[in-house]
Order: C-alpha cells, then sequence, then structure tokens
C-alpha cells in the first residue's frame, strides 16, 4: 500500500491553461495549406494531392474538437456532480461511497484516455503523409531545377539571409531544448520535495521529524494532489500547509526557479517566432525574384510549397506532443484515482482537509474545462471555416485575383504571433 501512495508527477502539467498555443498554431495550418494549395495552380496533379492532406488535417481537427468536447463534459459532471456527492459522502464518513463516486470517475477518464491514443496515431500516420507529398513535391522541383537561370547578385544576397537566419532559428532551437531540460530538472526537484511531504504516512513519525509542520500535512497533501493535477496548485496548498521558515524559503525558491526558467524560455520562443517570420518573409522575396528573373515560376513556387509542407509537418508533431501530454494527464489522474484509496479508509480522521481538497479541486476542474473549451472551439472555427478555400481552384483565377489572395495570406501570416489571441475565435458559440 505504501507504493501505492507514491504520486508521480513528472507527466503533470504546471498549470490547466494548457490551450494557449493551440490558437496560432492551428491558424498558421490553415493559412500554410492555404499558400501552398496557391503556388499549386499549375500542377494538377499535385494540387489534388495537397487537396487529401488538408482535407486530412481538416477532419483531424474536427476529431480532435470533439475528443476535447468529451474533456469538457468530463470536467463538468466531476464539477457539478461527482465532487459534490463525494463532499456529501465525506461530510456522512462514508469511505465506500466515496470509492464508488472515484471508480465512476475513473471510468470516465478511462474511455477518453482510449480516444486521445487514437488520436495520437492518427496524427502520426497523418505526419507521415505529409511527408510522402513533401518528398514527392521536392522530386518534382528537383526535375525542373535543371531549367533555371543564372542567379542574380541580389538573390544570392537574399540567399546568404536566408542562410543566416535558418542557422540562427536552428541555435534559437538548441537552446529552446536545453530549456526545456533545466524546465524538467526544476520540475523533478519540485516532485521530489512534494513527495518529501506526502511520503510519510504515519502521522507521529512526520511530527518527530518537522514538528513545525501543522499535524496532517501529508495526507491532506496527498489527497490534494489525487484529485488537482497542477503542480503550482499543490504547491500552493502546501505553502498554506507548512510553517516551517525553512520550507517556506525552499517553496519559494522553487516557484521562483521554475517561474525563472519558464520567463526565460517563453522569450526564446518569441524569439524563435519571430526568426520564423523574417525566414518566411526572405525566402517569399526570393521566390518573387525569381519570377521577375524570368525562371520558370513552377519552381520557386514548388520551393515555397516544400518549405510550407515542412512547417505544417513540424505543426502536426507539436499538436500530436499536445495530445500526448494530455494523455498523460489522463493516466496521471487515473493512478491517483487508485492511490487515494488507503486515505480515504481514513477519512473520518481527515474530514477537514478532505473536504478543503474537494473544493479546491472544484476549481481546478474548472479552469480544465474552461480551457478545453477554447481549444474545442478553436478546432471548430478551424475545421469549419479555415479550409474555405479548397472550394475554388487557384488555375482558375486570374493573374490579378491571384496576387490579390496571394498577398492577402502572406499578410496574415505574417501577423500571426505566438502570444496573438484572436477573441472571435475563443467566443463564437458552438
Amino acid at each position: 500500500m505504501a507504493e501505492s501512495k507514491e504520486l508521480v508527477l513528472s507527466d503533470a502539467i504546471s498549470s490547466p491553461d494548457f490551450i494557449q498555443d493551440l490558437l496560432p498554431t492551428a491558424e498558421r495550418t490553415a493559412l500554410l495549406y492555404n499558400m501552398s494549395y496557391l503556388c499549386l495552380g499549375s500542377f494538377p496533379k499535385l494540387e489534388r494531392l495537397l487537396r487529401e492532406r488538408a482535407v486530412e488535417t481538416q477532419m483531424l481537427f474536427g476529431s480532435s474538437e470533439a475528443i476535447l468536447l468529451k474533456c469538457v463534459g468530463t470536467s463538468d459532471n466531476l464539477v457539478k456532480s461527482l465532487l459534490p456527492s463525494l463532499k456529501v459522502a465525506a461530510e456522512k464518513n462514508k469511505p465506500q461511497l466515496a470509492l464508488k463516486f472515484l471508480e465512476k470517475a475513473k471510468e470516465w477518464i478511462g474511455e477518453i484516455i482510449r480516444d486521445v491514443k487514437e488520436i495520437v496515431k492518427r496524427y502520426q500516420k497523418h505526419n507521415s503523409d505529409v511527408a510522402k507529398s513533401t518528398s514527392d513535391i521536392i522530386t518534382e522541383k528537383e526535375e525542373t531545377e535543371k531549367k533555371q537561370q543564372q542567379q542574380t547578385s541580389e538573390m544570392e544576397a537574399l540567399e546568404k539571409i536566408v542562410e543566416a537566419l535558418e542557422e540562427n532559428l536552428h541555435q534559437i532551437n538548441k537552446e529552446i531544448k536545453e530549456s526545456d531540460k533545466k524546465i524538467e530538472k526544476k520540475n523533478a526537484e519540485i516532485q521530489q520535495f512534494i513527495n518529501s511531504i506526502i511520503n510519510t504516512k504515519d502521522e507521529q513519525l512526520l511530527l518527530l521529524q518537522a514538528p513545525v509542520m501543522m499535524p496532517g500535512v501529508a495526507p491532506g497533501v496527498a489527497i490534494f494532489s489525487m484529485i488537482v493535477p497542477f503542480v503550482d496548485s499543490i504547491m500552493r496548498f502546501i505553502s498554506k500547509m507548512v510553517t516551517s521558515a525553512s520550507q517556506k524559503s525552499m517553496i519559494s525558491s522553487l516557484q521562483t526557479g521554475l517561474s525563472e526558467l519558464t520567463s526565460a524560455q517563453q522569450r526564446l520562443k518569441e524569439q524563435e517566432w519571430d526568426i520564423q517570420n523574417k525566414l518566411m518573409d526572405k525566402q517569399l522575396q526570393l521566390a518573387k525574384l525569381k519570377i521577375e528573373n524570368g525562371q520558370m515560376p513552377s519552381v520557386s513556387h514548388l520551393g515555397e510549397v516544400q518549405t510550407c509542407l515542412s512547417r505544417i509537418q513540424q505543426i502536426l508533431l507539436q499538436l500530436q506532443k499536445f495530445w500526448e501530454n494530455v494523455g498523460s494527464l489522463l493516466d496521471t489522474l487515473k493512478q491517483r484515482t487508485f492511490a487515494g484509496e488507503t486515505w480515504i479508509e481514513e477519512l473520518a480522521d481527515m474530514k477537514e482537509y478532505f473536504l478543503e481538497s474537494i473544493d479546491l479541486a472544484k476549481e481546478g476542474w474548472t479552469e480544465f474545462g474552461i480551457s478545453c473549451m477554447k481549444g474545442k472551439k478553436i478546432f471548430s472555427i478551424q475545421s469549419n471555416q479555415a479550409y474555405k478555400f479548397l472550394e475554388i481552384s487557384p488555375s482558375s483565377l486570374s493573374k490579378e485575383d491571384w496576387e490579390k489572395e496571394y498577398d492577402n495570406v502572406k499578410e496574415k501570416l505574417e501577423k500571426i504571433s505566438r502570444n496573438t489571441v484572436n477573441e472571435n475565435a475563443i467566443t463564437l458559440g458552438e
């Protein structure tokens, strides 16, 4: 039973607001497909291939919307039904009834976990299909590049700028990976500290080891962390419970350290986004110069399509990672449901902490449900509206209309920022 109380926090996310990157990512995906679609007007075969990939992405976004809606429903049921019922069971000292409610939660969570695992597989397969399409376009590009004329000095200068930006982007990506490792290390330190609080079941032994700690801290923290899988919420709860100056100092140090690392990583990601926008701008300038200098427009356009599809692959990997994180979170919730059985059996001795944990858990699940609803609406907008460009073949556009549409898509891409939130996209009705 002691092992069942080991709470693995490494898979927990530090905040329930994990949807924040979805909107710019989803919008960028549709715009990149739009740009690619416009550039393939002279290649009917490749145009049909790209259409297939875009429709697959659109359908995948629709499935993502449905799963997030399930998450919203589960959160709503927990907040409005299960947790209130669990509170009543605790107030009436009925541990067996409380366990029945937790078993019901495991059933709900298990169903969502299966759905999430399935959509992760779909993202993996779809990414492979996009990679194959990218390879087909590269082959087409290589077969026509032999016919290109000598590049001008201005084009060569732009190519050097592009190479420099790509190198900068590579360096920023390395720094972001290093930042991820530091954050993982800091989260491990926080996990170790939390486990040092909750892994002592003998209350008297805990008081001997840490006499300045309030009685009931370990079980109180364990119960709270069983229901609320968010590290920052757990640390705030512990901060309220402990009275030791050294432990309060440790909590403050850990929280400050994680905050500094997170802020530093945020700055790096903003730099990454800025470089990506500059890189795309220079690549588009280079493509325009190739057209103006009499080179085959198909070649430069195929280069753009290759770039766009490569970025779509990166975005699909990010979305796949998003769903893997959701799956990890749900696995953690399921594990904690089992881990709480022993504490529930001792319900009569710690009713006050249990009731307080339930109230705080309702707040956490409410935030989680709100975030999932935002994500659901983002996927809904993208799957229903963002791919209307597929209704018109680019080859049917006049030169003037084509250039107007091209410039419009380019402008939208350049305006997208990692921290931009389109309020219309997250407040529209379902």
